[in-house]
């Protein structure tokens, strides 16, 4: 809703507009009024002359008759030109198409003053039809019709002259037709003249009339305007004083404090905030300084050596920028405040300064907590993966320029810690937890930093402790945490630790490799038997020769350039009366190794992710299967083919060149998008969020389909499925294959199913490796099932890319009461 203005400063066009209008259309008004009487005045005149020469011209050729003089014939001539002037004019502008040429020469041959001719002109065009002008043009006529009788005459009296054949009786009838002549022009003159005048006096009435009324509009908008002016004048006074009552309000509301001086420094205004926060009551610190009130400090606790209002009235606390600083009250007391200031001017002059201070001690609080929580793990307290990498860093570092200086790196992992989670569930697993790290921490000396690197995984750094030392530390932790007698609701469990030890010493190393040979030491002792502790020696050889079958990148490396990979598919198939064309397939990855034997992916899958190597076997994956069905459409045209659903990994969506590459294989081989589905785990897509997103859009829009896979496996949000534009959800098969035995995983398998189904997504139940969990399925409401109930892993052939026929469904039997 848009808000009325209520300030405005008035624009003085938007005042005067409809007074400069008025004003250029009166000045307009009389432009034309002025006009319009200057050729009604031209035409009187002209109407004079005109009446003039008539009668001269008449004098004189009745002079002529006597005389018979030359001379007086000549006197007629210029008498008579006057009014022919008129008469040429009338016929110029009669014309269909006026002669404006000869119209302006006979106006000049009629007398009238050069000024005038435009006027004539114009008058005669636009207003012939005016009745009083009508009228006169009508008797101009007239007039014209026996002026041209004279000058006929005229010409028959001149031509017999000079041929002497001039009798008394010719002069007598000459004289007789002069005078009929003039009897008969007369009253046509005088009526002539008489209409011009009636025009002119019509016209300046009415013109006089129009003047006086746009006067009167004039002075109507001039009091309309002024009372309007005077409505926004009372209206800004309101709107300016109820400004002022919400900003007093504002004031008092505000978490922050307040504080108005004069130019002096003297305290002005407080607002409550401002007296909780220096302890004065705004009446009480009225005309005080600011220094009776609080000292400024520094963030280090000096004293500043100005005084605030000093800095407010110098800008250095304005500019929009917050500074932070103590300020100590008169008890002694001190509070952390961000503050801004700036001078309060007043016609140019600075007339006081205002300082908003605000209260950081909440901030500097949540500020510690987050540092806290972004360098500690939230259930044990421990310092975090990050914070004990860093430490250790430093550690490192210092190392190499200590003398003498050896230090310890150790890797705890607690053996069968698994089982307490699976069987008494997460809260048995973290008060576990709880009471090692309590056990751990009391064994270590002070200044050691034990740190919670995930899960069961500990990371303990000795710092300055000889090796004997150390291994003597850890054989003690081991004992530790080997007594514990863990007991949840009865159920006794034994506890017992493997850890591996590195001693760090001047030889230089790095932060990677450290880390690197802790992890191989603790998965070395798990090997040997768990409950023992792992010393790396550089020069170990069964440590070495483990190192070298754990180096799963060197393998994968060589794999995939000697193309031992090969690639599997299980069918997807539809539940109850769900259809999806020619079927659905899981493009699923095996590995052969150097013996030939089959190794699945979850034996390599995680030494590819933690190298990155992922990427690489997603390409192979994608260029692999894309060739098969290329064959398949090539060798077998026109046949219906199956939806082949390709597993990516959270590196790989991240990965910006991928979609470039996935672009390249569709065009290359000329795949249908839609018949690609990419399965994505829940896990990836949150730790990428962003990337999943942009990704999953950009290949939904080439047709592209796409299935979150192992949803709620780590029971991490609901609240991000509405982000991601996925079309299928995969349910975790840890939910689907207890479902019958454990009513909370059912309830999970309902919940999930549910919210996808509103949320428009299609569900498919992983693991369904019984008949009676694929009848549950049904019941719920699951739109398809995955498992070794539907299909074993097949070698991925064009067989397996063919239509499939339709299953037989269970039979769905529902007791009284279940329908829902």
């Amino acid at each position: 809703m848009k808000q009325k203005r209520t300030f405005g400063t008035p624009r003085l066009l938007g005042i005067v507009w409809p007074f400069i209008a008025v004003v250029l259309f009166q000045a307009l008004l009389g432009g034309v009024s002025l006009y319009v009487l200057s050729a009604v005045r031209g035409y009187v005149a002209g109407e004079s002359l005109w009446s003039k020469g008539q009668k001269d011209a008449i004098y004189y050729l009745t002079l002529y008759a006597d005389s018979r003089d030359e001379a007086t014939f000549l006197k007629y001539q210029n008498a008579i030109a006057v009014p022919q002037g008129g008469h040429e004019l009338r016929l110029a502008l009669d014309r269909p198409t006026p002669d404006l040429s000869a119209a302006r020469l006979s106006i000049l041959k009629g007398g009238n003053h050069p000024d005038d001719v435009s006027s004539l002109i114009w008058l005669y065009l636009n207003f012939r039809h005016f009745s009083y002008l009508e009228k006169a043009i009508e008797l101009w006529t007239v007039g014209n019709g026996y002026l041209v009788q004279l000058d006929a005459l005229a010409q028959e009296m001149h031509r017999a002259i000079l041929g002497n054949q001039v009798s008394d009786g010719d002069v007598k009838r000459w004289k007789a037709r002069i005078f009929a002549i003039n009897d008969g022009v007369t009253p046509a003159a005088k009526a002539f003249s008489d209409a011009l005048g009636e025009g002119s006096r019509v016209i300046l009435r009415m013109l006089l009339v129009i003047n006086l009324a746009t006067a009167l509009i004039l002075i109507a908008l001039a009091l309309l305007r002024t009372r309007k002016l005077l409505t926004q004048r009372r209206a800004f006074a309101d709107a300016l004083e109820l400004e002022k009552e919400r900003a007093q309000i504002t004031l008092e509301s505000i978490g922050d404090g307040v504080i108005s001086t004069d130019v002096d420094g003297a305290i002005t205004y407080m607002n409550p905030a401002a007296e909780a926060l220096t302890h004065w009551k705004a009446a009480q610190a009225q005309g005080l300084p600011l220094a009776a009130l609080f000292n400024l400090l520094d963030e280090d606790v000096q004293a500043d050596g100005f005084t605030l209002i000093e800095h407010i009235l110098a800008d250095q606390l304005s500019g929009g920028s917050e500074h932070s600083k103590l300020i100590q009250r008169v008890d002694g007391s001190t509070v952390s405040v961000t503050l801004v200031g700036a001078p309060i001017r007043s016609a140019g002059k600075v007339s006081g300064a205002v300082l908003v201070l605000h209260d950081m001690t909440q901030e500097r609080q949540y500020i510690a907590n987050l540092s806290w929580q972004a360098t500690h793990d939230a259930l044990t307290g421990l310092a975090n993966r990050r914070e004990f990498e860093y430490r250790l860093e430093q550690v490192i570092n210092s190392a190499g320029r200590q003398h003498g200086g050896r230090h310890a790196l150790m890797f705890l992992d607690l053996d069968q810690f698994k089982l307490v989670n699976d069987t008494c569930g997460h809260a048995a697993g973290d008060e576990l937890l709880r009471h090692i790290c309590a056990l751990l921490q009391s064994a270590l000396r002070e200044g050691d930093t034990l740190a919670r690197l995930g899960g069961d995984e500990f990371g303990i750094l000795l710092q300055n402790c000889p090796p004997p030392m150390a291994e003597k530390i850890a054989e003690s932790l081991r004992h530790t945490v080997q007594s514990l007698h863990f007991v949840w609701k009865g159920r006794p469990f034994v506890t017992t630790v493997s850890i591996g030890l590195v001693h760090i010493s001047q030889t230089p190393t790095t932060l990677e490799t450290s880390l690197r040979t802790a992890d191989m030491a603790c998965y070395m002792a798990k090997e040997k038997g768990r409950n023992r502790v792992q010393v790396y020696h550089a020069d170990d050889s069964e440590l070495s020769l483990r190192f070298g079958e754990m180096a799963w990148v060197q393998r994968l490396h060589i794999a995939l350039e000697e193309n031992r990979f090969c690639l599997y598919a299980q069918e997807i198939a539809p539940l109850g009366h769900t259809e999806l064309g020619c079927g659905h397939i899981e493009i699923l990855l095996r590995l052969h190794d150097e013996t030939g034997r089959i190794i699945l992916p979850n034996s390599f899958i995680p030494a590819a992710e933690r190298y990155g190597l992922m990427t690489s076997l997603d390409r192979w994956v994608v260029e692999n299967v894309f060739k098969i069905i290329a064959k398949c459409m090539l060798e077998r045209p026109g046949r219906p083919m199956a939806v082949c659903a390709i597993n990516l990994s959270g590196i790989t969506i991240g990965d910006d060149d991928f979609l470039g590459f996935l672009r390249e294989k569709f065009n290359a081989y000329n795949i249908p998008p839609e018949m690609i589905c990419f399965e994505i785990t829940e896990t990836s897509a949150i730790s990428n969020l962003g990337s999943a997103i942009r990704f999953i859009n950009e290949l939904k829009a080439l047709g592209c389909q796409f299935s979150l896979d192992d949803f709620c496996a780590g029971m991490s949000s609901f609240a991000y499925l509405k982000h991601l534009p996925v079309d299928f959800l995969k349910i975790d098969g840890s939910f689907v294959k207890d479902m019958l035995d454990d009513p909370i995983n059912r309830a999970m398998v309902e919940v999930i199913n549910h919210i996808g189904h509103v949320m428009g997504k299609r569900t498919i139940a992983e693991f369904v490796e019984t008949p009676q969990i694929e009848q549950a399925l049904l019941e719920i409401g699951v739109d398809y099932a995955q498992g070794y109930l539907i299909e074993r892993p097949q070698l991925f052939t064009f067989d397996s890319l063919q239509c499939r026929p339709v299953r037989a469904q269970p039979l769905l039997f529902r007791a009284p009461g279940m329908f829902r």
